[in-house]
């Protein structure tokens, strides 16, 4: 896995946090953490964007935290997961690691 990738991850986990925390928070230093989550987040984006397709950085980053908000969701707080929710999100991470593997074939 290169360093990228490990960046945009931890950018999509923080991504997690704040969308997490922009329902949910509800004193001042969850309210902080938020923030510190929003931070991380974008400046990680920012930081592989720089040397990585953005198009393709940016659909792994949205990718990876819908994904990553959904299971919280679930697992956390109940949300119902439905067959459908299932299929769309195994459809639109094929459409990201697609796209990830199209956008390395032909740097390389």
């Amino acid at each position: 896995m290169s360093k990228s990738t490990l960046l945009i991850i931890l950018a999509a986990i923080a991504e997690v946090g704040w969308v997490i925390g922009l329902k949910h928070s509800s004193n001042v230093w969850e309210w902080l953490l938020t923030v510190v989550c929003i931070v991380v987040s974008f400046g990680l984006l920012i930081k592989v964007s720089a040397t990585n397709s953005v198009s393709t950085t940016y659909a792994l980053f949205v990718g990876l935290g819908t994904l990553g908000t959904v299971v919280t969701s679930v697992v956390l707080f109940g949300e119902a997961m439905t067959v459908l929710k299932t299929v769309l999100l195994v459809v639109l991470m094929t459409g990201v690691i697609g796209l990830k593997l199209a956008t390395t074939k032909t740097k390389g």
